[in-house]
């Protein structure tokens, strides 16, 4: 990969009509992106259930060293079934000796019927992406599941719009995508981004981005920050922290003036933007964030953890709907199992993905009873008070519960 200059722009002049082919992109984006005739996010989130498809790998393009961009085939039967959002993921699935493992990956690039394009990096000792960084290749079948995620915008109209994203690493990948949307989608929107990584040489997407600057030059801000490289401007250069945030949100960027926010990170990264944010005033229905996690060489049971009923032991009644179709299973209380865990033992095509209260793939809505969640990084506020629960992380708190995937 060639090197390009890693400028930070933050002059803003009248903007710059987009090109012929922008124009006919932002069309096709009208129906399924944001800020035009767009599905809201609680539309998007429900219009499908995740289902796993076999697609074929069209192609895998080096990124960096250890990243690498994969492209899937999507035929025309499946074309409605892996139709998305910018900011939403997909989750891949691969047998390894006999046991399964999955991991979610964000969709990296614009809406495009008949392809599916996510970035893989590759965390040391992580088996799913060692694997797919340096054996996946075209022509290899790997099993797809269709698209999901509310990492998406909720603006429903982009014309003078300023969207701000902040990201670190693989955690450009969902920014792509809503980069180039929000500035195809519009002749007078904005999109700043404060992506930071080590150095030069581990930016993903470094080629692309600086052809979207120079497509868009008045309208898009980047500001790339390098913890180990040494920047001309003090303020790009060395780890993010808190007086570093701070003075980015001073000098780089007005808080006042962002529309909408998209930070997508490590934990520390996006609950310090988080509190940063707030402190300055940033009204919390205006921020949207994703957490990424690294490849940690975890096997997920493919039909939930064994877990045997003593004859006479307390148990828990536990009833779900997926699909339209309803199954009990009685979970012992002194196991303390997940709802998502009992009821793989006896549905094993209840959806999930990281099993780690992130992704957001097991939600579902309780209906009756209550339960106790462990940890949550993907419900909204407003989903919360509605009944949904992270079904990975949910454990029964009353006698039975009830709880529907389908709403």
């Amino acid at each position: 990969m060639a090197a390009r200059n890693l400028g930070s722009t933050t002059t803003r002049t009248a903007a710059r009509p987009g090109s012929g082919a922008d124009a006919a992109v932002a069309s096709a984006f009208l129906v399924s992106t944001v800020g035009g005739e767009s599905l809201s996010r609680n539309d998007a989130a429900k219009r499908r259930r995740a289902r796993f498809h076999s697609l074929e790998v069209a192609e895998v393009r080096p990124l960096t060293a250890d990243a690498v961009e994969v492209t899937f085939a999507v035929p025309d039967e499946l074309a409605d079934d892996y139709a998305y959002l910018p900011g939403q993921y997909v989750a891949l699935r691969k047998d390894f000796d006999g046991h399964e493992l999955r991991r979610s990956y964000s969709i990296c690039r614009p809406p495009e019927r008949g392809s599916i394009s996510v970035a893989i990096k590759r965390d040391l000792g992580g088996r799913f992406s060692t694997w797919a960084t340096s054996e996946l290749a075209p022509g290899d079948e790997l099993d797809v599941m269709s698209p999901q995620g509310t990492f998406t915008s909720t603006l429903d109209a982009l014309d003078g719009k300023h969207v701000v994203g902040i990201a670190a690493g693989s955690g450009i990948t969902p920014l792509m995508a809503l980069a180039h949307t929000v500035l195809a989608r519009s002749e007078t929107s904005e999109f700043e981004l404060v992506y930071t990584n080590r150095s030069t040489l581990d930016v993903m997407f470094l080629e692309e981005l600086a052809e979207l600057k120079d497509r868009y030059p008045s309208r898009l801000a980047l500001h790339h920050v390098l913890s180990r490289e040494q920047r001309t401007a003090p303020l790009l250069s060395g780890r993010i922290d808190a007086p570093k945030l701070d003075q980015i949100l001073d000098v780089l960027i007005r808080p006042e003036t962002v529309d909408e926010w998209f930070l997508c990170g490590p934990f520390e990264l996006v609950q310090l933007a988080r509190d940063t944010l707030e402190a300055k005033g940033v009204d919390a229905s205006h921020v949207r964030y994703e957490l990424f996690t690294t490849d940690a060489d975890r096997v997920e049971p493919r039909h939930g953890r064994p877990v045997v009923v003593e004859r006479g032991e307390p148990t828990v009644a536990i009833e779900f709907t997926l699909d339209g179709q309803s199954s009990t299973v009685e979970s012992p209380i002194s196991a303390n199992e997940s709802i998502l865990n009992a009821a793989l033992r006896v549905r094993p095509d209840v959806p999930f993905a990281c099993a780690g209260g992130v992704c957001g793939t097991c939600r579902a809505r309780v209906l009756e009873g209550s339960v106790a969640m462990t940890e949550n990084y993907a419900l909204e506020p407003d989903e919360l008070e509605r009944g949904y629960v992270l079904t990975c992380q949910s454990h029964p708190k009353s006698d039975r519960v009830v709880v529907d995937y389908d709403v």
